[in-house]
This record gives structure tokens, sequence and C-alpha cells, in this order.
């Protein structure tokens, strides 16, 4: 609450989707833990199949009205855009003190709104920047950082590069992690999403976010080739993989790799999107979390895994190197895929499996969505200040 107003702060979260990415898991999470804080946080995202979002929240979610769109993601970027646009035209549904954008669909939208003097500005968070090759994208990307008024980042190396890029000035907000849902405790639905999946003694390797360059999933195959001359009955799960970018090079490059690897069936599962109340139970049916990925704006996923008791493997690269410590993690060289294989197997050694299993859930525990949030709030008094000045 500012020092101009009697009432909860009223803050509009705007995220890509509704879909299970990193951006919107953290749009959701913080949207909760700011009603925690007696604020009244209402996340937003277009769902063109009107499903809602992919779990349920405590704070209030808009499903905003929108179409199927095309291959073209420069197009995507602006008729997403467009709806959120025709969304927010009506008064009723403006009516926020803080207007907050994720990413760069909804800071697109927020810029014309704000061009159009709707809004009297917003923030933005900078998860990760993405190197574009079609310069249609990348103008669109760089407008929905430049035109926005605040900016946050999850990471120091994303607050340096966003200074390094663009001379801007990005509050520090950090991520957290559910340790009630996410924890080593079994739920009970171990069994039946093992059977269902196909997994076996294993040991099972999970990866999360799909087959993606940035997800390392091709290097991820190759030291899972490796690892399967030391282990034969090893499984390599890659689970989720709803992305609004195109990977489809990458992906058949992925498939042409496979098919000539010489696995049998079942060795290698890809799960396409799971529910989310599935999640806890694949990350505790996993033996090791492979996450040797080459660019992420944090890393949610590698302590979603720990707070679960599941052993990682994880690049040796910022940003985790800032939220992770030595011996809490296996490190490996992202960038060789016979480093990743050594690191997954020293990872299942049974005593290191053991250490790292228990010692999982303290270092998750370290990172609360609550102090996330409450690291937004001097930066939405001061945007809420300036709307009712």
């Amino acid at each position: 609450m500012t020092r101009s107003l009697r009432r909860p702060l009223r803050i509009a979260i705007l995220a890509h989707s509704t879909n299970p990415r990193g951006g919107v898991v953290h749009a959701l999470e913080l949207g909760d833990a700011l009603v925690r804080l007696g604020c009244e946080a209402v996340v937003h995202a277009p769902d063109p199949r009107g499903a809602g979002f992919f779990r349920p929240s405590l704070c209030a979610t808009v499903s905003v009205p929108a179409a199927p769109a095309g291959s073209d993601v420069a197009a995507m970027v602006r008729q997403r855009a467009d709806e959120y646009m025709s969304h927010f035209n009506a008064l009723e549904h403006r009516r926020f003190d803080v207007f907050h954008a994720q990413d760069g669909i909804s800071g697109n939208a927020l810029a014309t709104l704000k061009e159009h003097g709707l809004i009297p500005g917003f923030a933005r968070t900078v998860h990760h920047v993405d190197a574009f090759r079609d310069p249609a994208l990348l103008a669109l990307q760089h407008r929905s950082i430049l035109a926005a008024d605040r900016h946050f980042v999850v990471s120091a190396l994303w607050q340096g590069l966003v200074a390094e890029t663009f001379g801007l000035e990005a509050v520090l907000v950090g991520n957290g992690v559910d340790v009630g849902r996410f924890s080593p405790l079994p739920d009970g639905r171990e069994a039946a999403l093992a059977a269902r999946l196909g997994l076996g003694a294993g040991p099972v390797v999970l990866s999360v976010g799909g087959v993606e360059p940035r997800k390392n999933t091709r290097r991820i195959l190759e030291a899972f080739l490796q690892l399967r001359a030391m282990h034969p009955r090893a499984q390599l799960v890659i689970a989720g993989g709803v992305t609004l970018l195109d990977h489809k090079d990458y992906l058949e490059q992925f498939e042409a790799a496979l098919a000539t690897s010489g696995l049998p069936e079942g060795a290698v599962l890809r799960t396409g999107a799971l529910a989310q109340e599935d999640m806890p139970a694949l990350y505790r049916l996993a033996h090791v979390l492979a996450f040797p990925s080459v660019k992420e704006g944090f890393g949610l996923v590698a302590l979603e895994a720990m707070a679960s008791g599941v052993p990682t493997v994880i690049s040796r690269i910022a940003p985790f190197t800032e939220h992770i410590g030595e011996g809490e993690t296996v490190w490996c060289d992202p960038l060789h895929a016979g480093a990743i294989a050594d690191a997954l197997m020293l990872a299942l050694k049974p005593e290191n499996r053991a250490r790292l299993k228990a010692l999982g859930p303290s270092v998750a525990a370290r990172h609360d969505w609550a102090a996330t949030a409450r690291a937004h709030l001097p930066t939405y008094a001061n945007l809420a200040e300036a709307v009712h000045a």
C-alpha cells in the first residue's frame, strides 16, 4: 500500500500465455505472494484455447480472449499485443495502480497502451533476452524493454546484461520455490504416473523444458548415450516443451540423432505438456535432473528438483552459480556432452545421490516467494504514486 492510498495496491501482472513456462510460473507465484502480503494482484494472459491457466491460484486471473496464431512469431507477438489492447481498451479492465509485463508480448501491449495515453507507465521483468535473427522480432523485444518505466530482473547476470545492453537500471528480485508443493514426500501419484509413462527401474534421467537449443537437449541425448554404457537400463524423460518460439530445425536434428542412436524403444520418453499436479511426482520418480542449459534467466527447474530431493547436474555458468553453492549440485560444462555424461555418472553414485538428495530441500528453502514479492513493492509504490499524483 502506498502513502497516498487507503486501500490495497491493485497490480495487473501480464504474461505471454497460460502454459507452464518459467515466466508464467513466476507471474502466478508472484501474484499469490502479493495477495498474501495484502495486495490485489490479477494475472492476465492470452488464452486461445479458453482453458484457463495451467494451475489454480490464490490470486485472481484473467484469460484474455485470443485467437490461434500462425507460425510467424513476429506476427504472433503483434496479434497477442493487439488482443491485449482490445481487452484493456475497456476502462473497467484498467482499474489498476500498477501494470507489470513479464515478457515481450505483454510488454509490447503495455507500450502501446502507454503510447495511446491509456496507462501512465508500466514495469517490465526481463527474465532473459533472446538473440532473435528476425529483425522485426528483435525490434519488438527491444521495444518491450525500452518502453517500460521500471525494470526487474531475477538474477545478477541479467541485471548486468540489461545495464550493458540497454543502459537501464533494474531491480534484482530473485525467484522462489514452493517447498510445500515440491518436496521429497510422496503424494500417492508416483506409481500410476510411472506406469503411464512406462518408467522402469532406471536410473531415470529427467530433463524439463522440451527439446530446445537453450535447454541443450541434443547434448543431453549424447550424454545419455554415454551413460547407457554404464547403466544399460537408464531412461531419459524429456518433460514439457510448450513454447511460443519455433525450434523446428533443432527438433528435426534431435529426432534424426535419436533415430540413428540405436536406443531401444522406451529408452527416451518425451511427455509433452504434463498436468501440473503430476510434476512433483515426476521429480520424485527421477534419479537425477539433467539441466545443462546454455542460457537461463534463473532456472526454476533446478530449485524445484532440489526441493523434491532430486540430485541435479547443472551448468557451471551464471545465473546458476549465483544461487547454488559448491557441493550443492554436480557441475558440468554444458558445451561438452562428455562432461555432462561424467557429471550424471557422478550424481548417480550412491554416496553422492544420498548426500544431494538430503541437501536439496535446504538449498531450495533459501528461495522464498514472499521475499521476491516484497522486493517489488518499493517500485510498485513509486509507479502507483505517479498514477495518483
